[in-house]
C-alpha cells in the first residue's frame, strides 16, 4: 500500500472501492515549524474521467490497484462500443464510447501508442499519448500578415473536434495538438 508521499504520475490506486488514476503530485512544504509537507494530488476517475482533488500528508495510505498496461493500437469502431487489439496477442478489447467521450475526438486512424489499463483482463480506461498530429479539415483562410502571436480562430479537425489555431494556418495543415487540454501546440 503506497503511501501519498510515494504516489507519481500514472499510477492507479483505489478511492472508495473506484479505481482512480494519478495525474499530478505537487508538493508543498509549509513554512511553520513542526508542520508536516502536503501533497496536493489530482485523481482521475477511470470510468467516468471526472478529477478529484486531494490534500494529503506524506502517511496517508491508498491501495494500489492491480492493473495491467498494455499496448493497444486503436483499430475501429463497431457500433456504440470502440475495439482495441493487444499488440502482442491480438486479443481484442472492448470499450462504450461513452467511457471514452473525451479522448473519442483524438482516437485517429494509426495512432499506435495508446496503452489500455486492465484490471482482471476488462478494459477499464485508455492512456492517449501526450499529443497527436491531426488534419485541419475546415477554418477560416488564412490572414495575411498573421503572426504566430496574433490572434486565433477556430479550426475543426478530421474527428471532427474543434481547436483554437493561429490565423495564419490553413484548411489541410498537419498539427499537432494536446490531448490532455485540447488545445494547439504546433504545427506537424
Amino acid at each position: 500500500m503506497p503511501k501519498a508521499s510515494d504516489l507519481t504520475s500514472g499510477m492507479v490506486v483505489e478511492i472508495n472501492g473506484v479505481a482512480h488514476a494519478v495525474k499530478n503530485v505537487e508538493v508543498r512544504n509549509p513554512s511553520s515549524r513542526g508542520a508536516s509537507t502536503l501533497y496536493k494530488i489530482r485523481f482521475t476517475h477511470l470510468k467516468t474521467g471526472q478529477k478529484l482533488d486531494e490534500s494529503l500528508k506524506g502517511g496517508d495510505m491508498y491501495k494500489e490497484e492491480d492493473y495491467t498496461r498494455v499496448k493497444v493500437p486503436s483499430s475501429y469502431q463497431d457500433g456504440d462500443s470502440f475495439i482495441f487489439m493487444n499488440s502482442e496477442d491480438y486479443t481484442p478489447y472492448s470499450l462504450d464510447c461513452e467511457d471514452i467521450a473525451d479522448q473519442f475526438g483524438y482516437l485517429i486512424e494509426g495512432l499506435e501508442s495508446i496503452v489500455a489499463l486492465l484490471v482482471d483482463d476488462t478494459v477499464i480506461a485508455i492512456e492517449l499519448p501526450a499529443a497527436v498530429v491531426m488534419t485541419i479539415v475546415e477554418t477560416a483562410p488564412a490572414i495575411k500578415g498573421a503572426t504566430a502571436a496574433g490572434r486565433t480562430k477556430t479550426a475543426k479537425l478530421s474527428t471532427g473536434i474543434e481547436v483554437q489555431v493561429p490565423e495564419y494556418l490553413e484548411t489541410d495543415e498537419l498539427i499537432k495538438v494536446n490531448t490532455e487540454t485540447g488545445k494547439f501546440m504546433s504545427r506537424a
